[in-house]
């Protein structure tokens, strides 16, 4: 009898294309991957909106779905709208309550209407918002991998962050966290699998836990 292929979507987080999965490698005789990609927002677009938007763009049933970041807030939304074998939310927030308390402050003030999206060429400016440290070391790395630089887009995504209304934590997700995560410092307590010096990008620099981990996680009680 020949073995069902589990299906595996993967949502990046804000601004940063599909190949920051790249290094994940499930066993094909059990899992395929898909990548997701972001599309441009139409104008004033709720995120209720564009989540089945993006659902739109899977093409199998009962599938796994993974986001990273705001990726990760993505995959949320789009779970109150399909049905999933699992969800994995990566390096994100299980409510609005998570959120640090500069994005809060934004929240109230609004400040975030204020941001300079349109120095998206500054790859530093993508580089702090996207994967919350400047680029020093690593400039090649974030070329690489942020690639969505539309200024419309990234003022609907900050928005959206900030503006997230989820208020408690989806009790049917698998959360993974890094304990040194600079933009979301508050996520690791509660139900969340988290990795000793896990950073913001550990899907990129720690993928052998996620390649070893996975399977198990995705199998588990199936």
């Amino acid at each position: 009898m020949e073995q069902e292929i589990i299906h595996v979507y993967l949502m990046p987080g804000m601004a940063a294309n599909p190949s920051i999965f790249e290094y994940i490698k499930l066993p094909e005789d059990q899992f395929q991957i898909h990548w997701l990609e972001w599309m441009i927002p139409v104008k004033n677009e709720s995120l209720e909106s564009y989540a089945k938007r993006m659902i739109l763009h899977i093409k199998h049933d009962n599938i796994v779905l993974l986001g990273v970041s705001f990726g990760g807030i993505l995959v949320q939304e789009m779970s109150k709208h399909i049905q999933l074998r699992k969800l994995f939310v990566v390096s994100s927030v299980k409510s609005k309550h998570e959120l640090p308390k500069r994005m809060k402050v934004m929240k109230y003030t609004k400040a975030y209407k204020l941001l300079p999206t349109q120095l998206v060429s500054n790859i530093d400016f993508l580089a702090k918002y996207a994967f919350g440290e400047t680029i020093s070391k690593r400039i090649e790395l974030y070329k690489k991998y942020l690639s969505v630089s539309d200024k419309h887009y990234l003022d609907w995504a900050i928005e959206n962050v900030i503006e997230w209304d989820q208020d408690e934590p989806n009790k049917d997700a698998i959360y993974i966290h890094g304990d040194k995560d600079a933009v979301f410092p508050h996520s690791c307590t509660g139900n969340c699998i988290v990795l000793k010096g896990g950073s913001h990008i550990m899907v990129i620099n720690k993928y052998k836990w996620f390649n070893e981990n996975l399977p198990k996680l995705i199998l588990l009680d199936a």
